[in-house]
């Protein structure tokens, strides 16, 4: 019995090609290479181009939102990889592809694409030498973003072994060449910038091609770059003309191994440094304990000075002190003396018999020299000498007048009449 055929109508073909078209694995996400011709930006600012193969061709949409991100490069008849999904228009009942990104294949286009991708990040200041940060001199640990199986990694550990072994080595595996190495360059760089006590990071590939190294052209991998919170370091492959993300690394190098030689200090050009500077410091210091040693002798010398000066200006102060207490006392007893000598001058002056000379008294002797002190031990006749004060005088007796008795007991009880002052 033959099976009804079912009707379907066109609307119902199409969502049902849309269905199988979309729900498969291979066509959701595609990757198509191929020429581009009759490439147009509409006002709405979505793109319509074909890409053609040698026998067939396929139309392609780049929307609004995905076209803002693709530069102004592309041209007819350049050769692209474009990455997208496969799916029905139904309005005119054809299949396109709905583009998500393209990426250039030739030479040329992948100049202007590199060129123009310059010019604005620079723009922008990705690559400017004020941003550039200095490498740590001794880095304690370090990531390598790399390929794993490859022989960046290699060199990189070797030469950081032999360099400075004291450095920890963190890997973090990813693709650096093929369709999907910028997503994966990406997540590496995240990943290495997010590891604690991370001081530098290093990311290298090995030798290759100039297409292998157009994943560090790429835009989202140059922006990569510069966002690592650390220093980082580029060395990517043998390649003489510069990727981009070498022009946003802090520094970048020919070669992982170079890169490495950048990132970890020799070691033994280190002890050398060490010894020199120990040298250095030996003998600075010396002379620096000379300057001190004959610094503290002079200063020793100036607190003598100023203790000896000190002690003597105490012993001066002293001796100063006590000779002025001795010419005190000096004084003191001159000036009793010259008064106790005062005295007994006018006591000798009062006993001399010069002073009784003064006031008219003589002395009178006898022809034998004898004192006379009576005129009853006189006679008349006698010869007797009279001393004046001036000289003396000789003379004979003429007359000899005797006081009364009680005249005489009464001048030898008073002193003035015995003095002379009074007359009887």
């Amino acid at each position: 019995m033959q099976e009804k055929v079912k009707i379907l109508g066109v609307d119902e073909i199409t969502e049902y090609i849309r269905f199988l078209l979309e729900s498969d694995r291979l066509l959701s996400s595609v990757v198509v290479r191929g020429e581009i011709s009759g490439f147009k930006r509409h006002t709405s600012g979505h793109v319509y181009f074909v890409l053609a193969g040698e026998e067939s061709r396929i139309n392609c949409v780049l929307f609004r939102g995905d076209a803002s991100r693709i530069p102004s490069w592309p041209r007819d008849g350049d050769e692209v990889l474009v990455e997208g999904r496969v799916s029905v228009y139904g309005q005119r009942g054809t299949y396109q592809l709905y583009v998500r990104d393209i990426r250039p294949l030739g030479k040329g286009a992948q100049a202007r694409a590199k060129e123009e991708l310059k010019k604005r990040l620079q723009e922008e200041g990705l690559f400017e030498q004020r941003f550039k940060r200095p490498l740590p001199a001794y880095p304690m640990k370090a990531a390598v973003v790399t390929s794993s199986s490859g022989a960046a990694v290699q060199d990189v550990i070797k030469v950081a072994s032999h360099r400075f072994p004291q450095c920890e080595i963190v890997v973090v595996p990813c693709l650096v060449q093929g369709l999907e190495s910028p997503e994966e360059i990406v997540r590496g760089l995240r990943i290495a910038g997010g590891i604690e006590g991370v001081e530098v990071v290093l990311l290298v590939r090995g030798g290759g091609s100039r297409d292998d190294l157009n994943p560090f052209d790429d835009e989202r991998v140059v922006r990569a770059v510069r966002s690592v919170p650390v220093p980082i370091i580029t060395g990517l492959g043998h390649q003489i003309d510069l990727t981009l993300s070498d022009l946003a690394a802090d520094v970048h190098a020919p070669t992982p191994s170079a890169a490495a030689e950048m990132a970890f200090p020799d070691r033994m050009e280190l002890l050398l440094r060490l010894e020199a500077m120990e040298r250095n410091a030996s003998f600075y210091l010396g002379k620096r304990i000379e300057r001190l040693e004959s610094e503290l002798a002079r200063l020793k010398e100036n607190l003598v000075s100023v203790c000896l000066r000190s002690h003597v200006e105490r012993i001066e102060r002293s001796v100063q002190d006590a000779l002025s207490g001795l010419n005190y006392a000096v004084e003191a007893l001159l000036s009793e003396a010259e008064g106790r000598l005062a005295e007994s001058a006018a006591s000798l002056n009062a006993l001399s018999p010069l002073k009784a000379f003064g006031r008219g008294w003589v002395t009178c002797l006898d022809a034998d020299g004898r004192v006379v002190t009576q005129a009853s031990d006189l006679k008349v006749g006698d010869e007797v000498k009279v001393q004046f004060s001036d000289g003396d005088a000789v003379a004979d007796v003429r007359e000899i007048v005797l006081l009364p008795h009680w005249l005489r007991e009464v001048k030898a009880c008073s002193p003035s009449l015995s003095s002379g002052e009074e007359k009887p």
